[in-house]
């Protein structure tokens, strides 16, 4: 009752500081009750006959029920019992210019752009309550992701609304403590924090309140897709997930730049992940597979662009160990090509010749080749350093014989150590006027004296190095992203990037306004430089854990003013003493008449 009345109340000029102070307003019925009841009249015999009109008047036959009559001490008594709630409640009225301060956090997260439209009506809703005894309110919004601008600052309810409005979740899972931390900040110890989002949650840190608005809807999407070539053709396999508790029937289809497929039926059991497959469509722009949608659109579509990485083109020297290396690293790695022009070479593997020492020029893996001896296997510990490179291999098993070595640079840095002798080490080399950068990969041992090639951190070492020269390379590439992905570019330094995107039917959006990552909505994306593309690729939504809404739900918030905020933000009756006086005064009047009447 308590939570209640004060709601109600405190929305008004004035506040109840108790409200359970209005239970002395039980006390009317009480006394009218009394006043009903009549005393029973002790009958006295006369002999005098003109006291009978007097004794008819008054006459009773005993307790019984009876019309109320008024009187004075029935007023004074119903008056006293109402001056006394009313200081037992201790009314308190508003400041003029008192300020509430408020900061709504908003989960920024994509489930919640199913819910949008019942956020924004139920925070405005609950603003008033929140608001208390306060004349004004100061309201500050910012979305979980604190390094975002604030969306709305301003004490305008309706103004709130509009920008709301304009408000697009699209992030995936956010830990809301760093945006509570910076809105209890604004808003110092005495104002409110109130959390916006779709699940409920046990706590919140930094007295934040939360309202969850969410509900366990049913959903079916796409989670990923792979690609592969089967005799010659590229298929790609799309992954389809049901989120929901209960069994589904959805349709699905294939949709182009110039038609589409009839939609197919689709029946998924509770939680269950089915794989579609298909020929992609050859010669085809704006690919899509598209299913029957439901509430949460944004993973009802999964665009598709054929991948295509960078070119790698590998050159070999005449050794036949590394001949046999080579083939092997062509059949690792995605559109590795041979080439027989070492100029042309992406990337040359070839051996230190004791003979000729000169090193190639360009990227390079480099082993030594030593045929005067097969020394002993070198001995002492194998220590790796912390590098990218060689992040979780183990180097422990690798045997290695003592042979010439490389000539090492101070400038070289040492990936893999035994004892005193550097096994491997990464020399870089920085842009001149007559060559571009590159890098060398040098193993300081004959591969043929060691077991290297049978390591599985040797050929992982190979792959990872390979992949950095393609990375490095100025080349055009197509690849399917996620929503919010990073994005690797190289470019030519100094030279601007013209970055446009297409929604998923081909008509133009906004440039986004990264080249360095994929924006957070699906599209068709290209970045180019002086007319050259660089990437075209296809944004599709995978993140799982938003798609799930399984945990969503509602919940209350206690949005009562705290005794320290309606003493902040009101004033004590300035005439208590006054109704005290006046109960006082009613209560002896009461008497009075009561005891007059007694006497007579």
């Amino acid at each position: 009752m308590n939570l209640r009345l004060n709601n109600l109340l405190q929305i008004s000029v004035f506040t109840l500081a108790n409200p359970l102070g209005l239970l002395a307003l039980l006390g009317i019925p009480a006394v009218l009750a009394i006043h009903f009841l009549q005393r029973k009249v002790v009958p006295l015999p006369v002999s005098t006959l003109f006291l009978l009109e007097r004794t008819r008047r008054d006459a009773a036959s005993g307790r019984r029920l009876e019309r109320i009559i008024p009187s004075i001490p029935l007023w004074m008594q119903l008056l006293a019992v109402l001056l006394l709630a009313w200081f037992l409640a201790e009314p308190r009225f508003q400041k003029s210019g008192s300020v509430q301060r408020i900061a709504v956090v908003l989960d920024s997260s994509a489930s919640m752009g199913v819910f949008k439209n019942a956020a924004i009506a139920r925070l405005t809703a609950e603003l008033p309550r929140f608001q208390g005894p306060a004349s004004t309110i100061e309201l500050t919004v910012i979305e979980s992701a604190p390094s975002r601008p604030r969306l709305y600052s301003g004490s305008s309810v309706d103004e709130l609304k509009a920008a709301l409005e304009k408000w697009q979740p699209l992030d995936g899972l956010t830990d809301p403590t760093q945006a509570l931390r910076l809105a209890r900040s604004l808003v110092s110890r005495e104002g409110t924090v109130i959390y916006l989002t779709d699940t409920p949650a046990d706590a919140l840190p930094f007295e934040a309140r939360l309202i969850a608005v969410g509900d366990p809807v049913e959903n079916v999407g796409f989670t990923g897709v792979t690609f592969a070539t089967e005799e010659g053709a590229l298929v790609w396999r799309a992954l389809v997930r049901n989120y929901s508790k209960t069994a589904v029937d959805r349709t699905w289809s294939i949709q182009t730049s110039t038609g589409g497929t009839e939609p197919r039926p689709l029946h998924l059991d509770a939680g269950a992940l089915v794989t579609l497959q298909s020929a992609f469509p050859t010669d085809a722009k704006n690919v899509r597979l598209v299913l029957s949608p439901d509430c949460f659109p944004l993973d009802d579509t999964l665009p598709l662009v054929a991948p295509k990485p960078k070119s790698l083109a590998l050159f070999t020297a005449t050794s036949p160990a590394i001949a046999d290396l080579t083939e092997k690293l062509l059949r690792a790695l995605d559109a590795a090509v041979p080439t027989h022009h070492a100029a042309t070479a992406d990337l040359s593997i070839t051996s230190y010749d004791p003979l000729d020492p000169v090193l190639p020029p360009g990227n390079s893996v480099i082993f030594v080749e030593d045929s005067t001896r097969s020394g002993a296997y070198l001995k002492g510990g194998i220590l790796a350093e912390p590098h990218p490179l060689l992040d979780n291999l183990n180097w422990q098993s690798l045997l290695v014989r003592e042979t010439i070595e490389l000539d090492r640079l101070p400038s070289d840095t040492v990936l893999l150590w035994q004892d005193k002798r550097p096994l491997i080490f990464l020399r870089e080399k920085a842009a001149t006027e007559k060559s571009p950068p590159s890098r060398q990969l040098c193993f300081n041992f004959d591969l043929r004296l060691s077991n290297a090639s049978n390591q599985p951190a040797f050929i992982v070492l190979l792959h990872r190095f390979a992949e950095s020269i393609r990375e490095a390379k100025i080349a055009p590439t197509s690849a399917n992203l996620e929503t919010g992905q990073p994005i690797k570019i190289t470019s030519a330094p100094g030279l601007p990037l013209q970055i446009t995107a297409t929604d998923l039917t081909g008509k133009p959006l906004p440039s986004p306004a990264s080249t360095s990552q994929a924006p957070a909505t699906p599209c068709f994306l290209t970045i180019r430089q002086n007319d050259t593309a660089l990437l075209d690729a296809a944004v599709f939504f995978a993140d799982t854990r938003e798609a799930d809404f399984s945990a969503c739900g509602k919940s209350d918030p206690a949005a009562t003013a705290n005794p320290s905020t309606i003493e902040r933000h009101t004033k004590p009756d300035p005439l208590w003493r006054v109704w005290i006086l006046a109960l006082i005064a009613a209560l002896l009047v009461s008497w009075k008449f009561t005891a007059g009447r007694a006497n007579a």
